[in-house]
């Protein structure tokens, strides 16, 4: 799959459940090996924020302080 290519969603399939509901969903993704679940991950994260290589990351600040000694 190309990388700005994401599959079509069929809206019209909408179910509700319960977090306690019994589903097939656990087995399915057990059934696959670590490397596509982590494509699946990869794939639901460029759908939901899009996918933009220069999108600038989290910044991270660190500081650094003298303690009194004790």
């Amino acid at each position: 799959m190309a990388k700005n290519e994401f599959p079509k969603i069929d809206r019209s399939a909408f179910s509700v459940g319960s977090i306690f509901d019994k589903s097939e969903e656990k087995s399915f993704w057990l059934s696959k090996s670590p490397a596509e679940r982590l494509e699946a991950v990869e794939l639901m994260r460029q759908i939901i924020y899009g996918y933009d290589p220069s999108t600038e990351r989290l910044q991270r600040v660190f500081e650094v302080i003298k303690r009194k000694s004790s």
